[in-house]
């Protein structure tokens, strides 16, 4: 039976993986202490009309492959087997990681919550990150949930993914509107606008991890033959998704500053949450608290569905076990989805520190994606104009790729990201190596 997903479906699904935990910490973690309000919504801004021209390189594709596995399928069919591989190993990491990170960030929400009353048989440290036994099996309790509603089929899974976007953007519009009733202009005027100053370096910072935070537009052509419209009309709506997020992330970061200095803000473990208790209330921050649990709702799925369909695209052509490719009646991918939910409950247990590690990783495992995408896509481009902007497309992923590894860049990965980016890319070495001669 095929599932058919419609405009608001695909919004749904895209928006709810771009909105995810990142939206609700980063403004008082990373963007208020290293960019300041101004800086940080230039650095989005950018970021978003970047997507645009990498964008204009999946457009191309969709038009010429109508088939599910994105950015791997379409390597793997110009480029061959080994570059379709190193598309896949990239984007099933970025994928993946994404899963247990919002998994845990359930447990920050129930922390949030109910404070320490939900630690429980401590377990051990690991990178200076306590792990419980409570935490971890809450997180696994969310993970199977998920997957569950996703062998159920698509269908449901989307619909689901409706229902919380919905409340996502109606809560975050709710709580902006109310701290600007109450909080007024003053912090953030003498914070962040008076004495402004354009910092390129700062904005850098912001543009660095773009790749990570709206990687969600890549959940269309992960899901192509299930589309109830001509793939290339998706278009549209990840353009609307991508500067739907820079709006989110834009209002968030505007909602702390209204309340909190960028020293204040890096001191408190949650800014926008205290922000929103200490002046909008219980309510108020009882709506924030929905917004944040749907995003990671949002984030979950979203990302279930795109790390299990790209496992079975991979399983199709060959490059892992034919087993993965097996689908339902209801054309699901089970033991995809048995497998990234098997992987995700394994997360854990080596503690979220770890995990953001590696999850540090998705900007540069995403923007290798997005370069050979473009770089096809200008094979098959019929005129100069797209030509042109597959070019770009070409040299924003390479920009993107020298801002992550670069020793002078602002936006340079942590020391312990690049080593397990070295890690993940020695595993795919010798698993392409023995895999493909086995196979030969």
């Amino acid at each position: 039976m095929k599932t058919t997903l419609n405009r608001f479906d695909i919004l749904s699904l895209v928006l709810g993986s771009i909105i995810g935990w990142g939206a609700f910490t980063l403004p008082g973690i990373k963007f208020l202490p290293e960019s300041g309000v101004i800086n940080t919504m230039i650095g989005l801004l950018l970021g978003g009309f970047a997507i645009i021209f990498i964008q204009k390189g999946y457009h191309i594709m969709m038009q010429q492959h109508a088939e599910d596995g994105g950015g791997f399928s379409y390597t793997f069919k110009n480029l061959g087997k080994m570059h379709g591989f190193i598309v896949g190993w990239s984007l099933i990491l970025c994928y993946l990681s994404i899963v247990p990170l919002n998994a845990t960030a359930f447990v920050l929400i129930v922390k949030i919550l109910f404070g320490t009353n939900v630690e429980w048989f401590y377990l051990y440290d690991i990178a200076g990150y306590p792990v419980y036994l409570s935490e971890v099996l809450i997180a696994s309790m969310v993970l199977i949930l998920f997957a569950i509603l996703n062998i159920r089929g698509l269908r449901k899974s989307s619909n689901v993914q409706n229902v919380m976007v919905l409340f996502l953007i109606i809560n975050i519009a709710i709580v902006f509107i109310a701290m600007l009733f109450d909080t007024g202009s003053a912090t953030i005027s003498t914070n962040y606008i008076k004495n402004y100053t354009l910092n390129l370096s700062e904005i850098a910072k912001v543009v660095a991890i773009i790749p990570f935070l709206f990687v969600g537009f890549d959940i269309i052509p992960q899901v192509a033959t299930q589309l109830k419209f001509k793939p290339e009309k998706a278009t549209w709506i990840a353009i609307i998704s991508v500067f739907s997020g820079v709006v989110a992330y834009s209002i968030l970061t505007i909602v702390t500053a209204l309340a909190f200095s960028p020293n204040q803000a890096k001191q408190l473990d949650w800014a926008l949450g205290e922000a929103v208790l200490t002046h909008v209330g219980s309510i108020g921050f009882l709506l924030l608290i929905i917004a944040l649990m749907t995003a990671v709702s949002g984030g979950i799925n979203g990302f279930m569905i795109s790390s299990s369909r790209l496992l079975a695209s991979l399983s199709v052509y060959k490059l892992c076990h034919p087993k993965y490719k097996k689908l339902t009646r209801n054309a699901v991918p089970v033991n995809s989805v048995l497998f990234i939910t098997a992987i995700s409950l394994l997360a854990p247990w080596f503690g979220r520190e770890v995990i953001i590690y590696i999850v540090d990783m998705s900007s540069f495992l995403a923007a290798i994606a997005y370069f050979y995408v473009c770089l096809i896509s200008y094979k098959y481009a019929t005129t100069k104009w797209d030509q042109w902007l597959t070019f770009i497309g070409v040299m924003i992923s390479i920009s993107f790729i020298l801002l992550l590894i670069l020793p002078q860049s602002p936006g340079k990965l942590s020391t312990p990201s690049l080593l397990f980016m070295g890690l993940w890319g020695i595993i795919g070495f010798f698993y392409y190596r023995s895999y493909t001669k086995k196979h030969a």
